[in-house]
């Protein structure tokens, strides 16, 4: 490495450094929370038994990450923290019903997998030298027909159908992982000492809805459900 790219590689490391710090904490919390509601069936019934309370937390949670993506430049650093992590607050809460449905060991497993899988692509994505701009509006594209095809198979409620969905899903936030990776660490080098403590909540954001995304169609692939 020249002498003169040391200050944009520090600036890039350091950025992400916050960014995953930031990731690793959401991720806690929502784990946490999904735990602790899993095992209070009071909180399990008030949640699950209440239509409005999923509604609720459905567009709280849309809400939130709304607000974040489009406003945070706005906002106070405070606010930022704040929004982010009583989102994945509010995530914990929709996530304890996974400890319904699946055993805790595929859980379990899926975790590991998943947690393997993002960690390679976030390697990939900080070292390629290829340009991985070009897939931004190809996985765009992706997404929107994911959730075309989730809305379809609401009314279909194909079990095949549901598996191929699962695998374009897997497909989708692997490659974004490793896209989304590289675009926080460029910016990082595009902006090097410059204060980015709500650059790197959204970045965080970003890497957490990737993992967290990974996590749900692996589980739907992988999972084995409850008798």
């Amino acid at each position: 490495m020249m002498y003169s790219d040391f200050p944009t590689e520090k600036g890039a490391s350091n950025l992400l450094r916050r960014v995953f710090s930031w990731m690793t904490l959401a991720l806690a919390i929502t784990g946490a929370t999904a735990w602790g509601v899993a095992n209070y069936p009071p909180a399990l019934m008030f949640i699950f038994q209440n239509p409005m309370i999923i509604f609720l937390l459905f567009f709280g949670q849309l809400g939130l990450v709304i607000y974040l993506s489009l406003r945070i430049q706005t906002m106070s650093y405070q606010a930022a923290m704040t929004s982010f992590l009583g989102y994945a607050f509010l995530n914990g809460l929709t996530f304890a019903s996974i400890f319904l449905v699946y055993t805790h060991e595929s859980i379990a497993l899926v975790f590991f997998l998943c947690s393997a899988m993002f960690a390679a692509m976030t390697l990939y994505g900080y070292f390629t030298r290829a340009d991985l701009s070009s897939m931004g509006s190809i996985l765009f594209m992706g997404l929107i027909g994911l959730i075309i095809s989730l809305f379809i198979n609401m009314f279909l409620r194909s079990t095949q159908f549901d598996l191929l969905i699962s695998m374009a899903g897997i497909a989708i936030f692997t490659l974004l992982t490793a896209y989304d990776v590289q675009q926080i660490k460029r910016l990082g080098q595009q902006l090097p000492g410059a204060p980015l403590s709500k650059v790197a909540i959204l970045g965080a954001l970003k890497l957490y809805l990737d993992f967290i995304n990974l996590f749900l169609y692996l589980v739907r692939f992988f999972g084995q459900k409850r008798n």
